[in-house]
């Protein structure tokens, strides 16, 4: 079996996930309240940021390298089960944590199932 995905699939997600490290250079509020929420020391935000830009980067060459993209999304994926696992545990379930974290996992995982079918 070769893990080549359809092209927009992992293009799609990189360009979202690009956006999403973005925006998270200067956090808007609605990211800033996100992160303070699960109580990320701001210190490490950075660390977020260089995620995401390598996992853009790993999505779009993945487009070309086979396997790649398949297990980009997938570390998409299990970031956003971390993400989760942090509101959980912080008790952070409100509007940011339904939208924001579960929607971009259940995009990141629509994503992976819809691109290789």
């Amino acid at each position: 079996m070769i893990l080549l995905p359809h092209w927009w699939s992992p293009a799609l997600l990189a360009v979202i996930l690009l956006g999403d490290a973005a925006l998270s250079v200067r956090p808007v509020t609605f990211i800033r309240d996100c992160l303070d929420s699960v109580q990320l020391p701001r210190r490490w935000w950075w660390v977020l940021i260089v995620t995401k830009l390598l996992a853009v980067a790993g999505l779009i060459a993945g487009i070309w390298i086979p396997g790649l993209a398949f297990a980009a999304n997938v570390g998409v994926i299990a970031y956003f089960c971390c993400a989760a696992i942090a509101h959980l545990r912080a008790g952070a379930t409100g509007t940011a944590f339904k939208v924001n974290c579960l929607g971009m996992l259940a995009l990141s995982v629509a994503l992976l199932v819809l691109g290789y079918l």
